[in-house]
């Protein structure tokens, strides 16, 4: 038993000392129930929102209108909700009314019966009011009560439903999946922010390719997504992806992902994206020319509507930017190379790399030939690019401008190249330079 487990269970033996029932809830039931450590341990509970603050020492209201109070101990967070049902929901996201009531209410109020458990810590039972223990044993995913009423009560649900499918390798239930192509129109009224999160927790589970699929085959990822549809049917050159069009081959990347990073898997699903905005057909020969270029700037487009963070955006982009490169990167002057091997997270740009060959022509040389020199040079100090400065050329009678950067990168090539080694050898190139005018 986890040291998060234990303390969770003296939450449960506080309120039950204070004559409150409580029980565990929702996912770490099931994860348990399915042998997998929880990471999160909610508890469901009888007491008020208001009896739970008084009860422990430090607590956050963070949803208290909704009975919902975060209890801290130790340095770690455990969500404690009221019984509660809910109704009236006017924006397809949340409840317009929530009124406490009893666990039979609120199992009847929650998404997926493999979400609607609850485990007595009293009797060592599990509390199963929905039939939630045999969809569990069926590996199915299926709504609690009418589809239709769940979806329409929280659109974002469309999408949970198949992150679980995916997260969990569990199929959906007919009426529930029928239910998300139905109404998956409705996704547009949720927030950017909450489609993203569900995105990337799709993405970054086991299957990845099943869920952009999915998400494809119900209509939902069109209305967030529209670039990656348009994927569909567009030709590639079959002596270099003989797996198929755009679109197959962009999945076939994600089928090789297991629990990778956002970035990686986001780089992944937009690594080709400007290919349908590029294709040319000239001499019965199919090019994407810019596709890289035009395919960074479409993805900053992208993840800046999804809102992603300004960090990971950067590095989603440079992915997209730089995944042509590789092919070349045997003939890159030693200087090119070793800035090219210098990216922030080439490890990334390395799989990413490997992951489109894979998923195509599966020939590995310029992958195998940069990550020796990028293992090679991870193993050598780092170069004194900074022998020449700014200060320097004024002092030989130079403005600021284009040519200081130009001149400073002349520098800093020469010592990636090993011909320049100390300030001295520096100094003594740039006067060579200006000396030739």
């Amino acid at each position: 038993m986890s040291v998060k487990e234990q303390i969770a269970i003296e939450i449960l033996k506080s309120l039950h000392s204070h004559g409150h029932e409580a029980y565990f809830a929702g996912g770490c039931v099931r994860d348990k129930l399915r042998g997998v450590e929880p990471k999160d341990f909610d508890i469901a509970t009888s007491a008020g929102p208001k009896e739970v603050q008084n009860i422990f020492t430090k607590t956050i209201p963070v949803g208290i209108q909704f009975g919902v109070v975060m209890v801290v101990e130790q340095e770690m967070a455990f969500e404690v909700a009221t019984f509660r049902t809910e109704s009236n929901y006017l924006d397809g996201r949340h409840p317009g009314t929530v009124k406490f009531s009893t666990l039979e209410e609120d199992a009847k109020r929650r998404d997926f019966t493999v979400n609607g458990l609850y485990f007595d810590i009293k009797t060592q039972k599990v509390i199963d009011l929905v039939g939630g223990q045999k969809d569990l044993k069926a590996k199915i995913i299926r709504t609690i009560g009418e589809a239709e009423n769940r979806f329409g009560e929280d659109h974002l649900r469309m999408m949970r439903v198949i992150r679980f499918a995916c997260q969990l390798g569990f199929e959906i239930e007919d009426k529930t999946l029928e239910a998300v192509k139905k109404y998956s129109d409705l996704i547009v009224r949720v927030s950017p922010e909450r489609i993203r999160d569900e995105l990337t927790k799709t993405l970054i589970s086991t299957q990845s390719s099943r869920g952009i699929k999915l998400l494809d085959e119900t209509g939902l990822l069109k209305h967030f997504l529209p670039e990656i549809e348009k994927m569909k049917g567009v030709e590639q050159p079959c002596e270099y992806h003989p797996e198929g069009d755009v679109f197959v081959h962009t999945l076939m990347l994600l089928d090789g992902l297991n629990n990778a990073p956002i970035e990686l898997a986001m780089g992944c699903l937009l690594h080709d994206v400007a290919k349908p905005n590029t294709f040319v057909r000239a001499q019965d020969r199919i090019r994407f020319h810019g596709h890289d270029v035009l395919g960074a700037e479409m993805s900053e487009a992208i993840c800046k509507r999804l809102t992603f963070s300004n960090a990971q955006t950067k590095l989603i982009c440079e992915l997209v930017a730089q995944h042509l490169r590789f092919k070349d990167a045997s003939k890159m002057k030693i200087s090119t190379l070793k800035r090219f091997l210098s990216m922030d997270r080439f490890d990334l740009h390395l799989e990413l790399h490997r992951l489109d060959c894979m998923a195509s022509h599966k020939k590995l040389d310029a992958y195998y030939f940069c990550k020796e020199k990028w293992e090679e040079l991870k193993a050598l100090p780092p170069p004194p690019l900074k022998l020449v400065t700014g200060k320097d050329l004024i002092s030989f009678g130079l403005k600021p401008g284009p040519q200081f950067s130009e001149i400073i990168r002349r520098v800093e090539d020469n010592i990636l190249e090993g011909i320049i080694k100390t300030r001295e050898e520096a100094l003594e190139f740039v006067k060579s330079l200006l000396s030739k005018g």
